[in-house]
């Protein structure tokens, strides 16, 4: 993979799986947490990558699930604005997770740029368990403690 983005920030940089905002767009209950991870992140709490691979996934997804299309185009549209792209290339894309290989391209956009945090459900198991190329790697609940800035604990 090539080399990682410049840090400019001390904020968590993240690249969030295709499942948090679906669950946040489908979520009766304004208290989820993945409505709560995805308000925090339009607050600026943290900053969501995204490559033209994830968006693409991303828009399938919300699409699939039913959710409308105005939903859809507000929701790629603040990506835009308050999100930060990552170019991608083929060469960046290695198998790293062979039960889903959509999660690859996850992960790539994730080390491409320079990220801390990469949410994938379930997360890695079995060696390098929790890291990825020095990725933090969580689920979506995970992450959100550590927006919060609570202390995470082993299995947490």
């Amino acid at each position: 993979m090539s080399g990682r983005q410049p840090l400019v920030t001390e904020k968590l940089r993240a690249v969030l799986d295709t499942n948090v905002p679906v669950a946040a767009h489908l979520s009766v209950n304004p208290n989820s947490p993945a409505v709560e991870l995805i308000e925090r992140w339009r607050r600026g709490e943290f900053m969501q990558l995204y490559s033209d691979d994830t968006i693409a996934e991303l828009e399938e997804k919300l699409t699939e699930k039913g959710i409308g299309s105005e939903a859809v185009e507000e929701y790629l549209s603040d990506l835009a604005k308050f999100g930060v792209h990552v170019k991608v290339g083929p060469e960046d894309i290695e198998p790293v997770i062979p039960a889903d290989p959509d999660d690859d391209l996850i992960v790539a956009c994730a080390v491409v740029g320079g990220a801390t945090h990469c949410d994938l459900r379930p997360p890695l198991r079995g060696p390098g368990r929790g890291t990825q190329k020095g990725i933090e790697i969580v689920d979506g609940l995970a992450f959100l403690r550590r927006v919060r800035g609570e202390e995470l604990t082993e299995g947490s």
